[in-house]
């Protein structure tokens, strides 16, 4: 009955293009901005208003046409329960572990559970005990939590907790012995509670003035404020923004963060922050903590090129720098008397590996490297001040953290594309693993083990090599025949690191081949690499991406008709433009949550945090560069495009909804290939959602869209690929 019902709505559209798909009717309007002599055309400027009922009902409507064809491809519901499946087989997830008065506060999720809940044991050998389950707090409701902060006596905890994926805070406070929580409710905070102060009387907090995350002041003029057990919250302490330090000049779009260090209890320190990569901190004596005007001293500004990691142990400052240094190294200063310009160099940069991060335990300071795959990791000793390197188990992409440094016992994390997340126990004084007491090594069905990676370089537009990983099916034929979805970023330096995901990887297991090019725009070449992908050099991120799609079409892994793109978030750059600018290359793309409307980008309500990172309109060089990643303008009428699914989350902070929406309303009105365009909706969670069956329905409704466009056995009749695709 289900595939009778599906065919019947596929007959009842005509197969005319583009009215074929009855898409709700997307009026234009005569809107534009000039910028510098230059006029930009935004015939749906009128989608992001909103408050607007008519808008409103647009996305609606573009929900209800996806949901109503997605819901009822063959294959998809098949693709969940293997997920589910998996998930439940798998052993319990243990992470964001913090070690407080000698207790240890976690985050699990259980086998089949959709989020994760709060425990905590008394040391590593103790008893678990459930803290807080977001699934029963409050009825009716879908919650997650989103951090957790307890205090340094272990007696106390802060859970910051937000509904329907919105990542937009409510904070209250639970006396961990009772388990009850305290009278006080903080509401609205993005990132939640900062730092607890020594005496365990109060806590920082990220505060901003509206939790509505289409609103323009969602991210502008934000506070660190600080709150006093048992105080009315209306109270709270404005302790650190432009209003209470207007002699700081601190800028609209940076975020203040106010924190105290356990490693270095002499001091406050304040950053302020935003997509920048460089630290910028303050500094000044704990003495001043109460004092309402506390004298900031800057420890270092963007200019000093601190980047990816710092440790302060005392007065000892340890700081990752790409200064005189593409491909990162550790440099030294002291809080007496910082200065960057004559820092001791504690390690040179290495050739062919990248700094990605560093941390401590007692003993030692540990450099995590890339060589652009798998991760190395390096000691520092403190005492003789000597460099070796850590003999891993096994290749991967590496953390390493330490719950108690002032022990020299750690955990190492280790991951690949075809290797699931396993951890170790490591101690750092005897170089010894062993099995970790808190997450055991999942296990995968046989075909999960036949997956092969293959690690190649491709020459791009202008003869750079760009990395690309490929992972698919042992035995799989380079004869063009096979279907490869393509999954880049190419932002920020974020690099694209190789993990195990069974998601993706029951696609492989499916005999689809995983491309992962690694464009310009990440790091995974240094700082070059990112700023190679960066404002004005933004195009190199989706050239390489076509580069790398053309160099698998030539090289038999698959063809022009078996090949999709997706990109995430700022990864809606990359796919955009991409597609606009070589529709030909493509069946099927994925504009997951992502900003396909660059030029725009600055109005949104997380646009101005942004600016780094992509530049501003007021600039005349920049405002020409934002144009240049704008899929939005790039859309041309009467062009055959592929088959488009765009998808945004209604509560999401991060990328607002009329972002891929005004680029689907685009496609849909522009494309003759007779290729469907769906804008999908997720009103139950926002840029992303712990809730495992939101996270499942929404990626088999991406995946068996594309699988579908690209006439995929299993994911749907011949009858509906003839028809509708």
């Amino acid at each position: 009955m289900r595939k009778l019902i599906f065919l019947l709505i596929i007959c009842c559209i005509n197969y005319s293009l583009p009215a074929q798909w009855n898409y709700p009717a997307t009026k234009t309007v005569d809107s534009l901005d000039t910028y510098f002599g230059i006029s930009y055309k935004d015939p749906y400027r009128w989608l992001e208003n909103f408050k607007d009922e008519a808008v409103t009902l647009w996305f609606k409507q573009q929900a209800d046409l996806s949901n109503s064809i997605l819901n009822k491809i063959d294959g998809r519901n098949e693709l969940i329960a293997e997920w589910k499946m998996l998930d439940v087989k798998q052993p319990p997830k243990i992470n964001s572990r913090i070690f407080e008065g000698g207790r240890i506060f976690y985050k699990k999720t259980m086998p089949g559970e959709n989020v994760s809940k709060l425990y905590y044991r008394e040391g590593i050998n103790g008893k678990e005990q459930l803290l807080f389950d977001p699934i029963t707090y409050s009825k009716g409701k879908t919650l997650s939590i989103q951090s957790t902060l307890p205090s340094y006596d272990g007696k106390k905890i802060a859970i910051a907790y937000a509904e329907a994926g919105a990542e937009i805070s409510t904070i209250k406070v639970m006396d961990v012995n009772t388990r009850k929580f305290l009278p006080e409710t903080i509401y609205p905070s993005w990132f939640g509670p900062i730092s607890w102060t020594f005496d365990n009387k109060a806590f920082t907090y990220f505060s901003q003035k509206t939790g509505d995350n289409t609103s323009p002041e969602f991210e502008l003029n934000t506070k660190t404020k600080l709150h006093t057990l048992g105080e009315d919250v209306k109270n709270d302490i404005d302790f650190f923004s432009n209003e209470s330090y207007p002699g700081l000049n601190i800028q609209p779009n940076e975020l203040p963060f106010t924190y105290l260090n356990k490693d270095s209890k002499e001091y406050i320190f304040s950053d302020l922050s935003n997509v920048r990569n460089e630290y910028f901190t303050y500094y000044a004596p704990i003495s001043q903590f109460n004092s309402g005007k506390i004298e900031w001293k800057i420890l270092c500004n963007p200019e000093d090129e601190i980047v990816r990691g710092r440790e302060i142990i005392g007065d000892d400052v340890y700081a990752i720098t790409h200064k005189n240094a593409k491909n990162y190294k550790l440099i030294h200063t002291t809080l007496t008397t910082p200065d960057w310009d004559h820092a001791e160099t504690i390690v040179e940069e290495k050739s062919g590996l990248t700094l990605e991060s560093i941390t401590h335990c007692k003993s030692f300071l540990f450099l995590s490297y890339s060589d652009g795959i798998n991760h190395h990791i390096y000691k520092y000793n403190f005492k003789d001040k000597k460099v070796s390197k850590v003999k891993l188990p096994y290749p991967g992409l590496t953390t390493i953290f330490c719950l108690d440094n002032k022990t020299d016992d750690c955990f190492v994390g280790i991951t690949s594309w075809n290797k699931p997340y396993s951890e170790f126990n490591y101690n750092a004084a005897t170089d010894k693993f062993s099995p970790s007491l808190f997450n055991k090594p999942p296990v995968y069905p046989a075909a999960y083990k036949n997956l092969v990676v293959e690690e190649v370089e491709v020459k791009g537009h202008d003869g750079v090599m760009i990395p690309l990983s490929i992972i698919y099916k042992k035995g799989i034929k380079r004869n063009g025949a096979n279907i490869c979805l393509m999954d880049s970023y190419g932002a920020y330096g974020s690099s694209m690191e190789q993990n195990f995901s069974y998601r993706r990887n029951s696609l492989a297991t499916k005999g689809v081949i995983i491309a992962i090019p690694h464009v310009r725009g990440g790091s995974e070449k240094g700082e070059d690499w990112y700023k190679g992908g960066y404002k004005t050099t933004k195009p190199n991120t989706w050239k390489d991406f076509n580069s790398c799609a053309e160099y698998l079409i030539t090289n038999g892994y698959t063809s022009a008709t078996k090949l999709a793109g997706t990109g995430t978030s700022a990864g809606g750059i990359l796919i955009s433009r991409a597609i606009t600018e070589r529709p030909d290359l493509y069946a099927a793309a994925i504009c997951n949550v992502g900003c396909a409307n660059a030029l725009r980008m600055e109005a949104t309500p997380n646009g101005p945090a942004n600016i780094p990172e992509f530049g501003t309109v007021k600039d005349s060089i920049e405002c020409r560069a934002l144009y240049e990643m704008d899929g939005v303008q790039h859309v041309v009428k009467n062009t055959k495009y592929p088959a488009v699914i765009c998808v945004a989350g209604w509560n999401d902070p991060r990328v607002i909804a009329w972002q891929p929406g005004k680029f689907a309303a685009a496609l849909q009105n522009a494309s003759v290939s007779g290729k469907p365009v769906f804008m999908k909706v997720n009103y139950d969670n926002g840029h992303f959602t712990e809730d495992k069956n939101v996270t499942f329905s929404n990626f088999a409704d991406q995946f068996a869209f594309v699988l579908v466009a690209m006439r995929t056995p299993g994911f749907s009749t011949e009858e509906v690929i003839k028809n509708r695709y």
